[in-house]
């Protein structure tokens, strides 16, 4: 029976990552299609404010909502707790954090000068914080297709409607923020009527010691969120001083294109999130934890090498000529996206075990080192150093991690097995950076991300041998 068990966990997580896969990809695509309206209809001054902007939005979701939405996702999936409980008193704390936010809207004034962006962004932030909230219920209830459909819905709506307001009617920078509104208005719109969570908000469900549990595990995320924001954003400020409006825009276009290989764990993290919750308990989490790990190495090592391969063709064909030097500055960040996903994975151990203050403790070295990296690095290599320091405070935040979740889970990491493909990674860039002829580059980079597949092969193998047990 052991094994049958053993063979449903995995065919679980590879389900669930299937549905997720097909909901982001949908979403990713669309992303990608809007980088070249971007760049094409507003100016890098203009694509750095937008950036500032939707980086501004992100640091206050989890202040404002007192990142409840964590909390409403961990404790629904609990079997002895009420749904209907979780998400009235999850609703109830975000309007309550959303009201006493807009005494804070003289202070957003004095930083936008621009009342109705202003207001337009508090609109925003409070259809996010729902958008949220539902989309984390509907997740933790099991109703994953549904979450999947609500992301792709936002995201095909966020596309017309940027053609509506910024190509048809030409309003830049407000375009940009209505088009976030009204595509996220859809996507909650459709999550009440898919699921009907009108029926599971009652009044007579609201309790006090459940909103303080709820608290409890959800608060020390939100200093998290404020280190993973520093960790993520600094750079963009001291880019700002050092640098210019320009260059900030340059580096936001920049973070798209790694962004593409984070499509890989967004997919991932959301199936792994609920497997990581559902199997802490089980007497093989360590081996499951690590055989889920391994593979996970092989996909962002194997995706990375291949997006180095296309790096500079793919930027000839969707970013105007001006953006083309964003070449040089990809490569790092597309390896700090590998250690930030490493990072998280290793933070689904700490929600697993409703240890969320470790999340933000371990956060903390990675976003010091990081406000250091930039301080240094910046006015010393430019947008490179802006690159390398997010590089090296995401590595940071993993290793502290790995060791610390040891009293949790006992991750067996192949440490070989990492250092050859982070060799073969930087032997892509060297080359990269090399200006050999596109045939040749394209040529020595594929030779790599084939050695990287044979270092690899053996995870692949194993996972799909673990999916493959029968009954006996």
């Amino acid at each position: 029976m052991k094994v049958l068990w053993r063979m449903n966990k995995y065919k679980k997580l590879l389900n669930n990552s299937i549905v997720f896969a097909i909901g982001n990809l949908g979403t990713k695509l669309i992303a990608i299609l809007l980088v070249p309206l971007y760049t094409f209809y507003l100016t890098p001054d203009e694509y750095g404010i937008t950036d500032l902007i939707t980086t501004t939005t992100n640091l206050m979701l989890p202040i404002v909502s007192l990142s409840i939405f964590d909390a409403v996702l961990r404790f629904v999936m609990d079997k002895d707790e009420d749904k209907e409980s979780v998400l009235t008193n999850g609703i109830l704390v975000s309007v309550i954090g959303t009201v006493i936010s807009i005494g804070i809207y003289p202070i957003m004034f004095s930083f936008i000068k621009d009342h109705q962006l202003v207001i337009c962004l508090y609109v925003l932030l409070f259809f996010q914080i729902f958008f949220t909230i539902f989309s984390q219920f509907a997740r933790g209830i099991g109703k994953v297709k549904v979450f999947a459909v609500s992301g792709i819905l936002v995201a095909f709506f966020l596309f017309l409607c940027n053609l509506f307001f910024i190509v048809y009617l030409g309003l830049g920078i407000l375009g940009y923020i209505l088009s976030m509104i009204f595509s996220t208005a859809v996507g909650i719109v459709y999550l009440l009527i898919s699921i009907n969570l009108f029926s599971y908000v009652k009044l007579d469900k609201i309790n006090k010691e459940l909103i303080k549990r709820m608290l409890m595990y959800s608060m020390p995320l939100i200093p998290n969120a404020l280190m993973w924001w520093i960790t993520n954003a600094s750079g963009r400020f001291f880019i700002l001083y050092y640098l210019g409006l320009s260059a900030n825009g340059l580096y936001a276009v920049a973070n798209k294109f790694p962004s593409l290989l984070s499509i890989l764990y967004s997919i991932f993290s959301q199936a792994w999130q609920l497997s990581a919750i559902e199997e802490f308990d089980s007497e093989e989490s360590n081996t499951f934890y690590s055989t889920i790990f391994n593979l996970f190495t092989f996909v962002m090592f194997t995706g990375a090498s291949l997006f180095l391969i296309l790096l500079k063709p793919l930027l000839t064909i969707v970013v105007e000529s001006n953006y083309y030097v964003t070449w040089q500055y990809i490569p790092y960040l597309l390896l700090g996206v590998i250690f930030s996903s490493f990072s998280s994975f290793i933070a689904a151990n700490y929600i697993a075990a409703k240890q969320t203050k470790g999340v933000f403790t371990t956060s903390i070295y990675g976003a010091v080192i990081n406000v250091v990296g930039n301080f240094i690095l910046i006015p010393l290599l430019g947008l490179t150093g802006a690159s390398l320091s997010l590089l090296i405070s995401f590595f940071v935040t993993w290793i502290i991690r790995v060791y610390d979740t040891r009293k949790f889970v006992n991750l067996q990491l192949n440490k070989l097995n990492i250092f050859l493909n982070l060799i073969c990674l930087s032997v892509q860039i060297f080359v990269l950076n090399l200006r050999l002829s596109l045939g040749y580059e394209m040529l020595i980079n594929l030779i790599v991300f084939l050695v990287i597949c044979i270092v690899n092969r053996v995870y692949f193998k194993t996972f799909f041998h673990k999916i493959s047990l029968k009954k006996r």
